[in-house]
């Protein structure tokens, strides 16, 4: 710690899990309660901030990475199109401790009878494997990105297991019998203009019908008029239709959308001709993936990063690492009633500054902010936060801590 830190608040355990505040000394500008073992190289606690529009309550885990029994994963509900509650990905996965991830796709107000997918903005990688790409960054929802961050931009781990920020871009091509067509998405609820995305398995049943609205940089445009949807089986084109659809895709097979050009480039091909999708994530760092999420950073070698949001105060979520890597954080604050006033993003990267983060990363916040452990021997987990909602919002990922037996 690069701070000398009193120990002001009384902590007071409640039967969910959470935290009750008692009066906090407005004089002091950070408070820590004392460190609680959630599991070996595991702790949790709470902490209270005095920011510019109020105090603000959190909660912190610290997870130590060179401890060979602890790893840290991607959480998702089964498919990037499909939600569900922190505690209950974390319990279906038997996490020691959570927190949400991504911003996603909450709400089609400005498409109507286009269903909302759920999904999340940014690239996703799962236990090695990527699930998705990042939408164009017109098409996110979440608040102001700073200056140069892109919705390529994640929060990783690698398989040696040292967390880092990265940028993740899709590479790869659909090849046919007259040549290559350029292949820019992968399991998105929002594809470029005159693109062609490929949905596998990993997509869900969600409707593919949202990733040919708006455009590369106003998200309310109009959906596209002209699209076209055709799956390959085994290296083959099995069926074309007009309009992207929607159910389950089987795995092995890849379901192809294309909008604008990408529509005409489809529409050449018929049932039987040969095809080969290649999709793949390429990380501008070295090293293979273990997990990665999208977000964007707002701490990078300890300096925040130009253009935060130094205004609005939120609830927010984020990630952080230390020690090269070595030690990772997961934060969230609260929302009940009593502890609205949040803190504006730049507040945020100061905050996980001195708490101990070199890097940091800002995630889905508002009613999505969720941290919850789970005691040893327990079969659920406990929401440590109180959501701003009064109840736990449904997600589509979040970053999971784990213990090997």
């Amino acid at each position: 710690m690069r701070a000398v830190m009193t120990v002001l608040v009384a902590w007071v355990s409640l039967i969910d899990g959470g935290v009750a505040w008692a009066k906090a000394d407005e004089s002091t500008e950070l408070q820590l309660g004392s460190p609680a073992a959630i599991a070996s190289g595991v702790t949790y606690r709470g902490f209270s901030l005095k920011g510019a529009h109020g105090r603000a309550y959190g909660h912190l885990l610290t997870v130590d990475l060179r401890n060979r029994r602890v790893s840290v994963d991607l959480l998702y509900a089964g498919a990037v199109g499909a939600r569900a509650k922190v505690s209950q990905l974390a319990d279906r996965d038997s996490a020691v401790g959570a927190v949400n991830g991504d911003f996603f796709n909450i709400a089609e107000t400005q498409h109507p009878g286009v269903e909302a997918t759920g999904a999340p903005v940014g690239p996703a990688v799962a236990d090695g494997h990527a699930l998705k790409a990042a939408v164009p960054d017109g098409q996110r929802f979440g608040p102001e990105m700073p200056s140069g961050v892109t919705t390529e931009d994640v929060f990783a781990v690698g398989t040696d297991k040292v967390a880092r920020l990265d940028r993740l871009g899709l590479e790869g091509s659909v090849q046919t019998e007259d040549g290559e067509l350029p292949l820019s998405g992968l399991n998105q609820y929002a594809l470029p203009v005159d693109g062609i995305g490929a949905f596998t398995s990993a997509w869900g049943k969600t409707s593919r019908r949202r990733a040919t609205c708006g455009t590369d940089r106003d998200r309310g445009a109009p959906c596209s008029d002209e699209t076209y949807e055709l799956t390959v089986r085994r290296g083959r084109v099995a069926s074309v239709m007009g309009r992207p659809g929607r159910g389950g895709i089987a795995a092995g097979s890849v379901v192809l959308v294309g909008r604008e050009e990408g529509a005409r480039q489809l529409r050449k091909l018929g049932v039987g001709d040969r095809v080969d999708v290649e999709p793949r994530l390429e990380g501008r760092r070295s090293g293979a993936l273990r997990f990665a999420i999208g977000g964007f950073p707002i701490l990078r070698g300890g300096r925040p990063l130009s253009g935060l949001d130094a205004a609005t105060p939120a609830v927010r979520t984020a990630a952080g690492a230390a020690d090269h890597g070595h030690r990772l954080y997961l934060l969230a604050l609260d929302g009940g009633a009593s502890y609205r006033s949040g803190l504006t993003v730049a507040e945020l990267a100061r905050t996980m500054r001195r708490l101990g983060a070199d890097d940091a990363f800002n995630l889905d916040g508002g009613g999505s902010s969720t941290l919850v452990t789970r005691k040893p021997g327990s079969a659920h987990s406990a929401v440590r936060n109180h959501p701003s909602g009064g109840v736990e919002r449904a997600v589509p990922n979040g970053i999971g801590v784990f213990i090997r037996r």
